[in-house]
């Protein structure tokens, strides 16, 4: 890393370097929840675990018996599944068992094809799947699918992490995975704060943080494809108009919203476009890359600093997301979105201080907005969302943020983010058993 030091301001630096051990294991959470996904992660993880119990029985079952949570039903009700032009869970199951590979992870159903999709849906005709909510679910992240063929029954059972394969004995649950499958153990001890994550990204030598570079190549394309269709309710395209530039003109800000909301209108659409996602959501791995990727493009931001700011936004969405969960009441896109206004206050030249200062902005401002499934209007949310981040960040800049008088904010940024994740967590849990009854009732 080379530090300019007629601009540098070495009170940022933390007396404590962080170790190269250490680094390294941040690296690897990284590495473990910013990854590829085609589709929704809750109907592709019921599709990889309707692919894990398929191959465990060595033929198609006969039929299928799907347990899920409350949140992954919820999420999992109203979005389309790619390459299908269908909406919801018994297509992403029969598709799992007919083309599914769980090697896929959360890429199982790249393989999709038209003959599969006749296939999927005459198993839906012939009534073979039963699909029925777990209401002592474990976790808010569960599914079990137990598949019947032949007399023989097998089963498959994700738990606390989209790709998380556990075998349930009794009360007791073991995780099955493969090391590195995924970051549950990761998360637990690896523990993180904003100054933690802060002083990693600027210490970091850049050549052990560039791949993070590829999430932001890849969900940029995953807008630009978008653009070239009518996905959703096209609030992408409709931003990107000659009217609509009359309205809002043609600012970063206005490319922010547009590009975020294109590839979210594709994904939710269930268009077959890769995006990377983080944590476990495609949405939120959105919203922390694209406006990033699009401020450091209209700004010509040199490339070091656009490739921490990626590392900045997709870790900070990590570090909430840990105390919040992986599913939640709370929308994600508040989460991804606090990280890409922490990684633009770093690309209009913020101190440690005002990335701080563009959290609490954001907390203040976004704390309650439910979430009420993956569906084509959660774009609207996200608009939201990154609006929200290039307003905090301005803020920020201009050294003015929420204080500790006001509302859940505290002096302390990281308390701040825990009262934002202990509300969504625990006090608004009726809210979403709500969210669930209308959506179900309807």
């Amino acid at each position: 890393m080379v530090i300019d030091k007629k601009n540098f301001n070495f009170a940022e630096i933390s007396i404590t370097m962080l170790c190269k051990e250490e680094r390294m294991r941040i690296i690897s959470l990284i590495q473990h929840e910013v990854v590829p996904a085609i589709g929704c992660t809750e109907p592709v993880a019921v599709a990889l675990c309707a692919a894990r119990a398929a191959e465990r029985l060595g033929t198609l079952p006969e039929r299928v018996e799907v347990e899920l949570s409350m949140n992954v039903l919820k999420n999992a009700m109203g979005v389309g599944i790619p390459g299908t032009g269908m909406i919801g869970l018994p297509i992403a199951i029969a598709l799992g068992m007919i083309v599914g590979k769980s090697s896929y992870k959360l890429e199982v159903l790249k393989e999709v094809n038209p003959e599969a999709v006749e296939r999927g849906k005459q198993y839906i005709d012939e009534g073979r799947i039963n699909i029925r909510l777990k209401e002592d679910a474990p976790d808010g992240l569960y599914i079990k699918v137990v598949a019947h063929a032949e007399g023989r029954t097998e089963k498959a059972v994700i738990c606390g992490a989209h790709t998380r394969f556990i075998e349930e004995e009794g009360a007791q649950a073991v995780q099955t995975s493969k090391a590195g499958e995924d970051v549950a153990n990761s998360e637990e001890e690896l523990a993180l704060n904003l100054r933690r994550i802060y002083d990693f990204i600027v210490e970091a030598p850049l050549e052990e943080i560039d791949f993070i570079e590829a999430s932001g190549q890849m969900n940029m394309e995953a807008a630009e494809n978008a653009f070239k269709a009518r996905y959703g309710h096209q609030v992408g395209n409709m931003l990107k108009n000659e009217e609509s530039q009359h309205m809002v003109g043609d600012s970063t800000l206005a490319h922010i919203m547009a590009y975020t909301c294109s590839a979210c209108d594709a994904r939710m659409s269930g268009a077959p476009i890769p995006v990377m996602s983080n944590s476990g959501s495609g949405n939120q791995g959105i919203a922390a890359t694209v406006p990033v990727a699009v401020y450091a493009r209209d700004h010509k931001v040199d490339r070091e600093t656009y490739v921490r700011a990626l590392a900045l936004s997709n870790l900070t969405a990590i570090y909430i997301k840990q105390s919040l969960g992986r599913l939640s009441a709370l929308c994600g896109c508040i989460v991804a979105s606090t990280g890409a206004s922490c990684g633009i206050t770093y690309m209009m030249g913020g101190s440690y201080e005002q990335i701080g200062y563009a959290v609490k902005n954001m907390i203040a401002n976004l704390t309650g907005m439910i979430c009420d499934g993956a569906k084509p209007s959660c774009s609207l949310k996200l608009s939201s969302g990154v609006s929200t981040a290039m307003l905090s960040a301005m803020l920020a800049m201009q050294n003015r943020s929420v204080t500790n008088l006001e509302g859940i904010i505290d002096e302390d940024v990281d308390r701040s983010i825990r009262n934002l994740t202990s509300i969504g967590r625990e006090a608004m849990e009726e809210t979403n058993r709500m969210v669930v009854d209308i959506m179900t009732s309807k």
